[in-house]
Parts: structure tokens; C-alpha cells; sequence
């Protein structure tokens, strides 16, 4: 970086004069905010596809859904701040070498930039043009879904997975007659393991919701899906959940590698693989010593920790190794379901609780320490087991599967 783009702050550091930020979700706004905590004083610049006040999306398949919130845009005063928006504005590619990005409406020069473009959902083939096949990713999905609930049409949600369940709930309370069809043999089967999964299939049914597995989408008609066995499921309306993925087709030809979900790959900075190109959040990777693994981590809470690392590396502080401890929650069926750790490499599993009742913990350990829980209407399970996983704490499983005892007690 030249001299001539560089600005010195009140501590003698030099910093970029331009940073750009790519994407308007929660790592976006959330970088644009650290950077001026900070003490960031050039110029910041927030890009956004939509033409929303940036917003969180964790409510639009609770209250906005539902129409017991408008929307849910962030309590930030971006003018306030200094940080410029530009909103309803395509990037359509990157030239690192130059340090420019190409939009719709021309070229945006940055000397630092920030990819934060988190997740698209993945689109069920042959669904394309076909009325009332819904996705919910964005406001302007869930507006178009509100009418939709509030004439209880009969819904077919495909895919069984976080989003699904979330989406089946709030159907539910809406009044709608609700089938959700999976194509594994349980709900969440790309996430946890099966043993754990499977108390959560009679949850469709407490609600009154009915769940269908093994069940495959042969096609999509109005007003009906089409099983691959021939059943025929009247469709008012179908609402698509089956994954996300990065949303970075537009890094193509840029030279930034891509990972093996197409994400951008990370050091354990958030730096990429271009000068002054940073990634955090939905559209990024990046190494955890802690479980000895590349990891993808498409939750909110990855996307509140990771800006303040890259703000401090823009600024020119030497931030900590971005390792945390992934966190992730879902509210549904009446149930608080949290999730805390990656349990992939795990070689114990232990229970706290009986999982057809309302509360009950899992517990991962490896070689005798904590490394993932689910929690299900145990918060304080969860509170101390994350502490405990952050410490590499040794347990003691006899006590650890006892629920009327504090998990911070079951320490070997």
C-alpha cells in the first residue's frame, strides 16, 4: 500500500485511508461499526444488494413472519458514525490487483476490503418460475410469506433442516396446515448425529405439523409437490429450505480462492488470499486450532466475532488468532434448542436428561474434554459448557450426566 493512501490515527499506526465492505448483513455492518470503536478514522463505505436499512435476519422467520414486527433493521446510526451506504448496489467483481470493485453503477476503489456476503439459499431444480415456491432468506421473502400464513393455506416446506423447522413452527401458529418433506431419515441429518436427531422428529407431530422422511421432491406443480413415489401433497404454497451456500459466485476470475463450498478461504487473521482483501462471516472459512479443522460457520454469532478481528487488522493491531467456539441457536416447536462447539471429531457421547422430555443436554468429549453440547431448554448447561470447552477443561462423565448437577461440578 502506498504511502499515499495510507493515514496515520492518534497512536501513530498507519491505517488505509478507504475501507469498502461488501455486503449489508449482520459481519457487514458489524465490521463497519468495530472499525470506527476502533478508532478508525478514513473513510468506511458499505455496500448492500437490497434497498433495506441493513437489518438482522434472525427474526424473519419469528416476528416479521408472523407480522409482529415490521422489520428489523439495526440500531445503528450509520450517518452518525461516518459510514457511508450504498444500498440496492450489485457487485459484480473484484480486481485485487488494482484495488477496485466493479457495480452496477461503476468502479469503487478501495484500499481495504471486506467480502461479507454471507449465504444464499440453495434453490430446489425445476422450481424456477413456478407460483408459489418460496425461499426465506430476505425481508422481502418473508413479506411475501406473511399473506401467505395469514390465509393458513396448506404449506409443503421441503427440507427438514434449522430453517425448515423454524419456518414449520411459525406456520403453525399461524394456523396453516404444515407437511415437511426430507429427504434423509431424520430432521437435521446434515447437521447432527442420528441418535440425537431423532427425539426431535416427534416434535413435528406435538405440533401438529407432519413430517415425511425419506420423502424426495420428484417435481413441483401449482397447487401440489409431487413425491418421487407418486404421493401427491396439495401445496398452497411451498417454502424451499435445504441449505445455503457462500454467496460468492461473483469472485470469479478475481484470483481469491475459493474453498470447497465455493467459500472464500481465510487465514486465521480473516485474511484471504488477496492483499488487503479480508472475509468474515457466511462467505468465509478459516482454520480452528481448537478442533484441527477448517471450518464454515453460517450462524449469527460467527458474524458478531469475527468483524472485531478484521477491524483490528485493517487498523494495524495484531488481533488474537480468530479461533472461538461456534455458537448457534434455533427457537421451534416450543422449544430453545442451542448448540455450542463443533462435535465432529469427538469420541465420547454422553446424556444429560431424558431427550423425549422438554430439557435435556448432549455432550461431546474428546480424550476427556468438553468439545460440543446441544442444549435443549437447558440455557445454563449452555452458558457453563461454553466456558468449559473455551478452557479444554477436563470432565468428569459420571457427574457430567447427571442433570441436576451443574456441568461446571463435572470437572474431572
Amino acid at each position: 500500500m502506498s504511502e499515499q493512501t495510507q493515514a496515520q490515527d492518534t497512536r501513530g499506526v498507519p491505517q488505509p485511508r478507504r475501507v469498502v465492505v461488501v455486503g449489508a448483513g449482520m459481519a457487514g455492518v458489524q465490521t463497519a461499526v468495530a472499525l470506527r470503536e476502533q478508532g478508525f478514522t478514513g473513510s468506511v463505505t458499505l455496500i448492500g444488494a437490497e434497498p433495506h436499512q441493513p437489518y438482522d435476519r434472525p427474526p424473519l422467520s419469528k416476528a416479521v413472519l408472523l407480522g409482529k414486527a415490521e422489520g428489523s433493521a439495526f440500531d445503528v446510526d450509520f450517518e452518525a458514525l461516518g459510514i457511508e451506504l450504498l444500498l440496492g448496489r450489485e457487485v459484480l467483481g473484484v480486481h485485487p490487483g488494482r484495488h477496485e470493485l466493479d457495480t452496477a453503477e461503476g468502479p469503487v476503489p478501495y484500499d481495504a476490503l471486506v467480502l461479507a456476503t454471507g449465504a444464499e439459499p440453495v434453490r430446489l431444480p425445476g422450481t424456477d418460475g413456478v407460483p408459489g415456491v418460496h425461499l426465506l432468506r430476505t425481508l422481502d421473502d418473508a413479506e411475501r410469506l406473511r399473506p401467505v400464513l395469514a390465509r393458513q393455506h396448506d404449506i409443503v416446506v421441503v427440507g427438514a433442516g434449522w430453517i425448515g423447522a423454524e419456518f414449520a413452527t411459525a406456520a403453525r401458529e399461524a394456523g396453516c396446515a404444515v407437511t415437511v418433506v426430507e429427504a434423509a431419515d431424520r430432521p437435521l441429518a446434515g447437521a447432527l448425529p442420528a441418535e440425537v436427531a431423532a427425539p426431535m422428529a416427534a416434535w413435528y407431530a406435538d405440533s401438529g405439523a407432519s413430517l415425511r422422511t425419506h420423502a424426495r421432491v420428484a417435481r413441483v406443480e401449482p397447487g401440489a409437490v409431487v413425491l418421487d413415489d407418486g404421493t401427491r401433497l396439495p401445496a398452497g404454497a411451498v417454502v424451499v429450505g435445504i441449505g445455503a451456500r457462500p454467496a460468492t459466485a461473483w469472485l470469479t476470475g478475481s484470483g481469491i480462492t475459493l474453498g470447497e463450498y465455493r467459500e472464500v478461504v481465510a487465514d486465521d487473521h480473516l485474511r484471504s488470499t488477496a492483499e488487503d482483501v479480508y472475509a468474515v462471516g457466511d462467505c468465509a472459512s478459516f482454520p480452528s486450532g481448537r478442533y484441527g479443522r477448517r471450518l464454515l460457520v453460517h450462524h449469527w454469532d460467527n458474524a458478531l466475532q469475527g468483524p472485531r478481528t478484521v477491524a483490528a487488522n485493517i487498523i494495524g493491531e495484531s488481533p488474537a488468532v480468530y479461533d472461538p467456539v461456534p455458537y448457534f441457536w434455533s427457537e421451534q416447536f416450543g422449544r430453545f434448542v442451542q448448540y455450542v462447539g463443533h462435535h465432529g471429531s469427538a469420541d465420547t457421547t454422553l446424556w444429560r436428561g431424558d431427550p423425549s422430555g422438554p430439557a435435556w443436554t448432549v455432550c461431546w468429549l474428546r480424550e476427556g474434554r468438553l468439545i460440543a453440547l446441544l442444549a435443549v431448554g437447558r440455557p445454563r448447561d449452555l452458558a457453563q459448557g461454553r466456558r468449559l470447552i473455551e478452557a479444554g477443561t477436563l470432565m468428569d462423565a459420571e457427574g457430567l450426566t447427571d442433570p441436576s448437577r451443574p456441568m461446571k461440578a463435572a470437572t474431572a
